[in-house]
């Protein structure tokens, strides 16, 4: 076997580790990144509290550092298992996974700023490379896929509700008046929004009995409302399941797209050749 096969071999089965869950070295590599990245965010957390940092400085820079070098070495793979790297380092997974892993070295060259402070806040775009992950586990992908397909039911409710909000805070403007606090239409409309919703900050309240009766038929509504996009993805999502077909957590090694079917021949996005994802 030349050096090219060789190469060829590695680079696949690295690709099958990194990008893919169906065997047990993949899952261990998604499992292990899953934790280093919610341990990096509470590093993260942890140190923006004074009192915290002044204690444990420098744990979490030790901390920071190992997790960071892993992160550099994990890109780097990615980069290197991957047919088309540029689709991968210009993707917004792959930006993402730049852009949260710079400011450590960043800190290295700069002295501790309150803009690098600031700019420290970047690693928190961890937080993305866990939804990524969380494609691979399980049910997800039916439940992304019923999230999906009830885009436009759910954005044609939250229209609805918002015309019901502008109506409802109208009347509300009219019944109390400025003398009670509602002292223009659209602060009226944020009240409304405010107590459909059940959030009720208390900031303004109905003072005539009307108004009061009008409150509490918006909160009786909100708790209608709240129930009703839950509904709808969750009928989605029962319809989504039964219509699904064999589905695999696999990837295109040429350019990391999800493989969605197990008996797919072709990649949906670049239209490499697959090999047997069953």
């Amino acid at each position: 076997m030349d050096s090219s096969n060789i190469l060829s071999n590695w680079r696949s089965k690295l690709h099958e580790v990194i990008y893919g869950t169906h065997t047990p070295a993949g899952k261990l590599f998604d499992i292990t990144l899953l934790i280093a990245i919610v341990y990096s965010i509470i590093i993260v957390l942890l140190e923006s509290v004074r009192s915290f940092d002044d204690k444990y400085h420098d744990f979490f820079n030790i901390s920071e550092w190992i997790i960071t070098i892993l992160f550099t070495i994990e890109y780097i793979l990615r980069i290197i298992c991957v047919s088309k790297p540029k689709k991968y380092i210009f993707s917004f997974y792959g930006v993402v996974d730049l852009l949260s892993t710079l400011p450590k070295y960043i800190s290295f060259f700069i002295l501790d700023t309150h803009f690098l402070s600031v700019f420290r806040a970047l690693r928190l775009l961890r937080v993305f490379r866990i939804l990524k992950l969380i494609r691979f586990v399980g049910e997800s992908n039916n439940l992304i896929r019923a999230l999906k397909n009830s885009r436009s039911k759910i954005f044609i409710f939250i229209f609805f509700v918002f015309i019901v909000s502008i109506i409802l805070g109208t009347i509300m403007y009219l019944i109390e008046g400025p003398e009670n606090g509602f002292k223009s239409i659209p602060q009226s409309i944020y009240w409304c929004i405010v107590t459909l919703t059940t959030v009720g900050f208390g900031d303004i309240t109905p003072q005539t009995t009307i108004g009061q009766i009008l409150a509490t038929i918006i909160m009786i509504i909100g708790y209608g409302i709240i129930a009703v996009p839950t509904g709808i993805v969750s009928a989605e999502f029962a319809s989504t399941k039964e219509k699904t077909p064999n589905l695999t957590n696999s990837s295109c090694e040429n350019c990391g797209a999800d493989i969605i079917l197990s008996d797919a021949s072709y990649c949906r996005k670049c239209g490499n050749k697959l090999k047997n994802n069953a």
